[in-house]
């Protein structure tokens, strides 16, 4: 199993916008093979954002590495960047491989 995760730095006073977006896109997922579950967590805010992360589970990282490179990627991510006035730099991505 595999875990693809971003780390999301967003600006305080946006975070419902943030959790609006995730909440109406489409992601394309649930046709995806080797895809398993999709959370979206939200953390602390600190004096200049509020940090949130998704979290994915997939059957292996071929299966994400694999649907990074679809058309169902291509078609989640078409809107990404309408909203950059909420975000703080870029997502921060980390990607693990369960062991136990």
């Amino acid at each position: 199993m595999y875990i693809a995760m971003n780390r999301f730095r967003i600006v305080p006073g946006h975070e419902q916008e943030f959790i609006e977006i995730w909440r109406n896109r489409d992601s394309h997922l649930e046709d995806v093979p080797g895809f398993k579950e999709f959370h979206l967590l939200q953390g602390a805010t600190q004096d200049n954002y509020t940090l949130f992360s998704s979290h994915a589970l997939w059957e292996s990282e071929r299966a994400f590495l694999d649907w990074t490179k679809s058309d169902a990627f291509r078609a989640a991510h078409a809107n990404a960047g309408t909203a950059r006035h909420i975000y703080l730099g870029a997502p921060e991505f980390e990607g693990f491989t369960i062991i136990l």
